[in-house]
């Protein structure tokens, strides 16, 4: 068995954070784990891409092949569809949060942003499954744009074919996060299961 993972997004939305957690958990359930993380410009709202590699048998370079990732999780829409033609194909599921986050050419007027649901078009025709989903006001809900890693990272977590569960990552979380802020970490988790286990196109 071998996975292909990316996880994208801008920086400052917990994409490194997120890569870590689902690699730390990987290891615990016995699987052979490779990252590989891609930064744009340094400063928050740069590009972030991390490459999540998982095996049974044996350790892969930490970069996918072009066109070899078998799930693509966008916590930005554009980001997504930015890496799309690198390294998606027929069989990729997508997990993508329907809320864009402007780049500066786009607030200055310079370019203009895609339609999401143009966005979203172009992704549901270009794998095997989409999920767009409507997570950021949950984030905000829980205290913050950045749980939207954990909600994402349950959505995932709810994949039938996905080896890690989010009870995997409720038990990681324990020695990660004070006790004060575990609550509302499960809950995202919980949050983003639901919403791919109860997803209509």
């Amino acid at each position: 068995m071998l996975l292909n993972l990316i996880i994208t997004g801008v920086g400052g939305q917990g994409n490194v954070m997120a890569s870590q957690i689902l690699g730390r958990a990987a290891v615990q359930k016995g699987l052979r784990v490779t990252i590989g993380e891609t930064f744009g410009l340094s400063q928050r709202g740069g590009p972030v891409m991390s490459h999540i590699r998982l095996s049974e048998e044996k350790s892969h370079g930490p970069i996918i092949p072009p066109n070899m990732a078998n799930i693509i999780v966008g916590l930005e829409p554009m980001e997504t569809l930015r890496i799309l033609m690198e390294y998606g194909n027929d069989e990729t599921v997508f997990i993508v949060n329907s809320r864009p986050i402007y780049p500066l050419n786009v607030i200055a007027g310079d370019v203009e942003y895609p339609d999401p649901e143009y966005i979203k078009s172009i992704l549901s025709k270009s794998g095997r499954r989409l999920f767009w989903l409507e997570a950021t006001q949950m984030a905000i809900d829980l205290g913050g744009p950045i749980m939207l890693n954990m909600i994402m990272v349950g959505a995932l977590c709810a994949l039938h074919d996905f080896p890690i569960e989010t009870n995997d990552i409720k038990e990681l979380l324990k020695g990660i996060f004070q006790e004060t802020k575990l609550e509302s970490n499960y809950r995202a988790l919980d949050m983003g299961k639901d919403l791919v286990s109860n997803y209509e196109n």
